[in-house]
């Protein structure tokens, strides 16, 4: 008779822990329910100045790894190719909507070695700036091959680099 009192009260435990998980990311969504839509991909995208596969791992309020953002599956580990072109970055996702960044959007990028429940060695992610609306974000992005990664890192660089200069020339 123990075992049956002892196995009915951790079914239960583990019932009253999946609702409170539930509870919370219905909260989280409801929260963010003012971030603005993604940018749709473009029909037409330049070569790709680099690609690799590996996963997307989050994205998260810029400076709180933590922070995951919920709405629109940004939140949603999964496996991805990241490909970086002249017009901005492409994530697609494997099971979930694909994530288009524009160049203009971008702020930076860097090397981490961790965010939102996701750690590895150090410099083992890639973490992307950017602004969607007035929200700063963070999304990123683990390499399947860490030969992959400087040839990102320099994409990137250049795609930010050249960023402000667009806008300069399209404010003419």
């Amino acid at each position: 008779m123990d075992k049956v009192v002892a196995g009915f009260a951790t079914v239960a435990v583990i019932g009253v822990l999946f609702v409170m998980l539930g509870t919370g990311w219905r909260n989280r969504l409801r929260r963010q329910s003012d971030v603005e839509q993604l940018p749709a991909v473009p029909a037409e995208l330049g070569l790709p100045l680099a690609a690799a596969e590996g996963q997307y791992v989050a994205t998260t309020t810029a400076g709180d790894w933590l922070d995951r953002i919920a709405v629109q599956g940004l939140g949603i580990r999964t496996n991805a190719e990241l490909t970086v072109h002249p017009e901005g970055v492409l994530f697609e996702r494997s099971g979930a909507a694909p994530v288009f960044i524009p160049a203009a959007k971008l702020t930076g990028v860097r090397q981490d070695s961790g965010m939102a429940g996701k750690f590895v060695e150090k410099d083992g992610l890639l973490v992307v700036s950017w602004t969607l609306g007035s929200r700063e974000l963070d999304t990123g992005f683990r390499s399947r091959r860490a030969d992959d990664k400087p040839a990102l890192l320099e994409a990137f660089q250049e795609l930010i680099s050249a960023a402000p200069q667009a806008d300069a020339d399209s404010g003419k």
